[in-house]
């Protein structure tokens, strides 16, 4: 699997955009954004992207929510490539498919589930690969600082699940990645929102 992340430092607020490829450009692999942020020159990396011989340059985009630094350059998106739209939230135009929790889709060369994580906002959802421990965040705040701050039981269920699972790799929103100690800084958030929501109760 490979991993680009399209933004650049050009001075606007956007999200981070992520294409993500099979490691060898094979024809069954899908070529996936997960979000598209709201900067168009996102367009011009992808024209100049290595996305296989033969095959549509984006095949589907993936929203991790809704919020417009991450979804505003969707109809632009759909317009260069025409890709099939995933997304939870009901709200959004052009999404051909409403995600559910638990459910997969090939991205790459790989397998994701949907993890629905409430709290950043109604609809967001992380994506997790098993075979690769890839796991991308949007803007859940899944690495928890400290004990402050609120978080609603939904939001809670999802970390007991991200918890449990092997994970290599966080690509967030926003900023780099987390390549290193991923599972215990997992833990060490679902400790911290737990303490928060028993002294809450």
């Amino acid at each position: 699997m490979k991993i680009l992340n399209l933004k650049r430092d050009n001075g606007i607020y956007t999200s981070n955009v992520f294409l993500v490829l099979g490691g060898f450009n094979a024809i069954d692999d899908v070529n996936t954004l997960v979000d598209v942020g709201r900067d168009p020159s996102v367009i011009g990396r992808i024209n100049s992207a290595s996305t296989g011989v033969g095959k549509q340059r984006i095949e589907q985009v993936v929203l991790t929510h809704s919020h417009y630094d991450h979804a505003s350059l969707l109809p632009q998106i759909c317009e260069a490539y025409g890709p099939r739209v995933y997304a939870y939230s009901p709200s959004l135009d052009g999404v051909d498919h409403l995600l559910k929790d638990g459910e997969t889709l090939r991205m790459g060369d790989g397998i994701f589930e949907v993890i629905y994580t409430p709290g950043h906002s109604s609809d967001s959802i992380c994506l997790y690969c098993q075979g690769e421990g890839v796991l991308f965040a949007g803007d859940s705040p899944i690495v928890i600082q400290s004990c402050e701050g609120t978080h609603e039981d939904g939001f809670v269920s999802a970390l007991i699940r991200l918890a449990r699972k092997n994970i290599k790799a966080i690509y967030f929103g926003h900023g780099y990645p987390l390549l290193k100690d991923c599972n215990r800084r997992i833990r060490s958030s679902l400790k911290m929102a737990q303490s928060r929501l028993s002294s809450q109760r």
